[in-house]
């Protein structure tokens, strides 16, 4: 059984990891063939606005992993947790290479994002295992739904962008569907409205920082 040590050193890694070091997917990044993207100066800059909130929302999911990875004692339900983070990885990488395509930049907020979705992993982990999945199942829901929306707002002609976004959905969608799978409870409405609030305020600050 690891130490607490150990346990330390592996969440303080992985944060890092998260933060600072060249994510790498284990996926090909989606594309579309056959398709060139070319996009106006505006256009160019809204897609690097939102890819910065898709690449937020994947660094939160990260630290919301490794949380609830930490918090449970059932190891079945920790290797399900880190096998999601690892999927998620994809996306974190994908979202990265995306931006650096769009010659944008990451959050400067990246380090409170993670904090915060880390410590709101933790409680979720402490309310019990199904309850936790619950919140795996009401946050995949969410950010599924927020996709949607970017797919409804990226230029159309950023073929590439949207490729990633869609592909993306796809996977919210699969993760919340695996975690009813394993048992997951539903959240009570006003921990989900709670959770929408504070959704829009990431979501709307990351779009410019």
């Amino acid at each position: 059984m690891a130490s607490a040590l150990d346990v330390s050193i592996t969440t303080a890694d992985a944060a890092l990891r998260t933060l600072f070091a060249k994510p790498r997917a284990s996926r090909a990044c989606p594309t579309v063939p056959g398709q060139a993207t070319e996009l106006s100066t505006q256009d160019k800059a809204l897609s690097g606005a939102l890819m910065r909130v898709n690449h937020v929302g994947e660094v939160c999911a990260q630290a919301l992993y490794a949380a609830q990875a930490l918090g449970t004692r059932d190891p079945a339900l920790r290797e399900h947790f880190l096998q999601a983070s690892r999927e998620e990885g994809d996306h974190l990488a994908w979202t990265q290479q995306r931006l650096d395509e769009l010659g944008a930049r990451r959050s400067l907020l990246n380090p409170l994002w993670y904090a915060g979705a880390f410590g709101l992993g933790l409680v979720a982990s402490r309310l019990g295992d199904r309850l936790s999945l619950g919140f795996v199942v009401e946050t995949e829901r969410q950010v599924e739904a927020h996709l949607a929306e970017h797919l409804e707002r990226l230029p159309q002609g950023d073929h590439e962008s949207r490729a990633i976004v869609a592909q993306m959905k796809d996977d919210e969608a699969a993760h919340a569907k695996e975690a009813e799978q394993v048992g997951a409870l539903p959240l009570p409405a006003p921990v989900k409205a709670l959770m929408r609030s504070a959704a829009r305020v990431m979501t709307t600050t990351a779009h410019y920082l």
